[in-house]
């Protein structure tokens, strides 16, 4: 009786682990139309031994007109409801208007007759997706370039036979390509530093400065690795002149920098170094909260500098010094947006909080520690900040205990 029961058990438990292996897949196939400003995207699905029952997609038409596809496709304002048919392949197709500028002027997306670049958030957009139960995706992204561009690259590893690109999120069952994507007449350099592919594309013509930035990351990515533990397994900046946005901006795996910016700025910061913190850690501020994560981001784009080798000790100084008189009229952090001064506080902040930490355990410990701990809330609160400083250390920080959080 026990044995059939054992059996029984253990059979059960064969069965849930099927189950929860279940599977289906998707296939991403973008099409570049420069002559429109546009990309012709389909989604494709296959079922496995899962498939998906229905899909919510935030798809304004001012930006993804012409949708359709297998099954039922019916808009609900700015989100397409897409019910494919069961137990079949299906696919649906629309088009995505590319170009795109910021508030401030400068392109974050924009296509030429020679190159495209965009974010996979925007080619695919955000999507709630109801599949039989337990069931993950395996995911492609497939490029159709038209003739005479000779390159695509995303923040993903190629498939084992270069014609696609692997799509991975370990924290979501349903894989989209999200980050920065380049394509057309593009020149590209990369490096491999420990276990991680490093890619530096912009459009040729433009002036780039790939090999400089690859020597950069060279020294710069072991020292995120020491810091934070591990590091993506593709990191790929992108970059352009103008008229593209005249700044840095991240995204999952990937960062996009204007070619004008410097690597490293008169004041001693990098916005490289400070972009690829966001890249790497991923962490955010909550609501009032932004400070946490710019000014952790613009700490580190001097720290990280300084123990690299790539900034003295002396001018990560000054960078310091510069920050505390940039920042010293600020009275409070709550913001949603940290910038300028602002941001330059929190830094202060954040180096008193470092030499409180290690203090308080002797040296044997400093703010990467703190880091790391708020590396899987992703989202953090002043509260978190707080409460994650007391349980590394014991105590409540007297630095936190401040008028600028209250």
């Amino acid at each position: 009786m026990k044995r059939f029961l054992l059996a029984l058990i253990l059979g059960l438990g064969l069965v849930v682990s099927a189950q929860a292996r279940t599977e289906y897949g998707v296939e991403y196939v973008v099409r570049f139309l420069p002559a429109e400003a546009q990309a012709d995207v389909s989604i494709r699905l296959k079922p496995g031994t899962g498939e998906v029952r229905h899909m919510r997609l935030y798809m304004p038409e001012a930006r993804y007109p012409r949708v359709y596809g297998d099954g039922e496709v019916v808009r609900d304002g700015d989100y397409i409801d897409w019910t494919p048919p069961r137990g079949e392949p299906a696919r649906l197709r629309y088009r995505h208007l590319i170009d795109h500028r910021r508030r401030d002027g400068g392109h974050d997306a924009r296509i030429t007759a020679d190159w495209v670049i965009a974010r996979g958030d925007d080619l695919v957009p955000r999507a709630t997706v109801r599949a039989t139960r337990g069931a993950d995706s395996r995911a492609r992204l497939r490029f159709v370039l038209p003739e005479g561009w000779t390159n695509a690259d995303t923040p993903y590893l190629r498939s084992r036979d270069g014609k696609s690109f692997v799509i991975v999120n370990p924290e979501r069952r349903f894989d989209r390509p999200t980050g920065w994507i380049i394509a057309g007449s593009v020149g590209t350099r990369r490096e491999r530093v420990g276990d991680t592919e490093i890619s530096v594309a912009g459009p040729k013509g433009d002036v780039i400065r790939r090999n400089d930035t690859l020597a950069f990351l060279y020294n710069l990515v072991p020292e995120f690795q020491r810091a934070f533990g591990e590091v993506p397994r593709k990191l790929l900046i992108v970059s352009a002149g103008d008229p593209m946005w005249r700044g840095g901006l991240s995204g999952p795996r990937s960062l996009w920098m204007h070619a004008d910016r410097p690597l490293i700025s008169e004041n001693g910061t990098s916005t490289l170094t400070h972009e690829l913190f966001h890249v790497i850690t991923r962490i955010r501020g909550a609501d009032g909260d932004d400070w946490i994560a710019e000014g952790l981001a613009e700490y580190y784009s001097i720290e990280l500098l300084r123990r690299a080798g790539l900034i003295s000790p002396d001018r990560a100084n000054r960078a310091f010094r510069w920050m505390r008189r940039h920042g010293r009229g600020v009275t409070s952090l709550d913001t949603d947006r940290s910038r300028g001064p602002v941001t330059a506080r929190a830094v202060q902040l954040f180096r008193e909080l470092d030499a409180e930490i290690g203090e308080r355990s002797g040296g044997r410990r400093d703010l990467d520690d703190l880091v790391i701990r708020l590396l899987p809330l992703r989202e953090v609160s002043r509260e978190d900040l707080a409460g994650e400083f007391e349980a590394l250390t014991g105590a409540p920080s007297r630095v936190l205990d401040t008028a600028l959080l209250r």
